[in-house]
């Protein structure tokens, strides 16, 4: 079977290996370059953490288990996956009683999780300065962290070793779905015949998707600060100890390699705009690096080497899409704003129905079909993430 990937983020390569490695004929079409949309400002957070409805939970449970299943095909530590943990606190008696609930809910859902004292955490990351006034520290012992260009690297590295071939820079601009397949037409005047095509596009899928008459409503990823929207920094190499991920009220940190961290505010998200990329020195990042410094001894000098604002492929409901488009089962949707947990999992799915015409119980809830007969412009506006653990 002839198959068509458009998109080479984490949703892409995860898919296209699934299918080659199942022994599909897989041809990847990525407009400008690997990574280039969401998966490259992604905070690449692994979890399954206050995400709802419970089908939502479970689907994010599995995608966890899968990256673990993943590193484990590999001898040694996996180079993209760290499985170290996350600690948070809350910053004021409200943010305790909201965090109390949290911890409730995932107990009730046999998630691992635990109280710590602000020394057990400090045990767990030396450096760590914990406010005082905070008595107790959540530890999430199964969450972590991905890089995700190395991720990328190892699925698509798997993928052309079972005979992917990618197209770059190839910019689809219409997809027709015809008796025998689908035709993928390209900017540059070319055309991709296949069977059937995968749209792991991100925030452009709609468009591609409407070209053949079909819909993927997605929040605007172009609307200064809404939910779609947020900051994300990149510091220089730091001497300080800490090799997990913090969700902390203030600032999200995780390592990101090299002795480099990735920082996020999300309340600082209220002001950032696509259409006006941050300086790496201007007042956002100068806020980022003095919250650093606080939350983490080691880090006093620190200075960003990027500050961009991230936007996410997040559908117009919040959950992921999954699943054919249309009666025809030509064309497959991928799209996830929790990709990175995510993106291993749907791509085995997505290749087990497309190839093995073999629905997953798992993706019941999120198939595109859920948007007949509503007008995603009914729906209320997605809110935005602006505290711990919302994102």
């Amino acid at each position: 079977m002839k198959v068509a990937v458009v998109g080479l983020g984490v949703l892409g390569a995860s898919v296209a290996r699934a299918l080659a490695v199942a022994g599909a004929s897989v041809t990847v079409l990525e407009r400008s370059e690997p990574l280039a949309g969401t998966s490259g400002t992604t905070f690449a957070w692994v979890n399954s953490h206050g995400k709802n409805p419970l089908s939502y939970h479970q689907l994010n449970v599995a995608g966890m288990h899968e990256h673990a299943v993943l590193a484990r095909s590999v001898s040694g530590q996996p180079a993209w996956y760290h499985r170290t943990g996350n600690l948070e606190w809350a910053g004021d008696e409200e943010g305790a009683e909201r965090l109390a609930r949290s911890v409730a809910q995932l107990r009730d859902r046999d998630y691992p999780v635990q109280w710590l004292t602000p020394g057990a955490a400090r045990e767990l990351v030396p450096d760590l300065r914990v406010p005082p006034g905070v008595r107790y520290v959540a530890y999430y012992p199964t969450e972590g962290y991905v890089l995700p260009p190395l991720l990328v690297a190892r699925l698509w590295g798997e993928a052309r070793d079972a005979g992917a071939e990618l197209l770059c820079p190839a910019h689809v601009v219409a997809v027709t779905e015809r008796g025998d397949g689908v035709r993928l037409a390209l900017a540059d005047g070319g055309e991709v015949r296949a069977d059937a095509v995968v749209l792991a596009a991100g925030r452009w899928s709609d468009a591609v998707a409407s070209s053949a008459g079909h819909r993927v409503p997605l929040a605007d990823p172009d609307v200064a600060g809404s939910a779609t929207v947020g900051f994300l920094g990149w510091t220089t190499p730091v001497a300080a100890r800490l090799d997990r991920v913090l969700t902390t009220p203030n600032l999200n940190v995780r390592p990101d390699g090299g002795g480099r961290l990735v920082v996020q505010g999300l309340d600082l998200d209220a002001d950032a705009d696509p259409a006006r990329p941050p300086t790496p020195d201007g007042e956002h990042a100068r806020t980022l690096l003095t919250r650093l410094a606080a939350l983490i001894d080691g880090t006093d000098g620190a200075r960003l080497t990027s500050l961009r604002v991230g936007q996410r492929a997040l559908p117009a409901d919040g959950l992921p899409v999954c699943g054919f488009l249309g009666e025809r089962h030509r064309v497959y949707a991928l799209v996830s704003h929790s990709g990175i947990t995510l993106g291993p999992l749907l791509g085995r799915l997505a290749a087990q129905e497309i190839l093995r015409e073999e629905p997953s119980d798992l993706l019941a809830d999120f198939r595109p079909q859920r948007w007949d007969g509503v007008d995603p412009a009914e729906l209320p506006a997605l809110r935005p993430a602006r505290l711990a653990g919302q994102q």
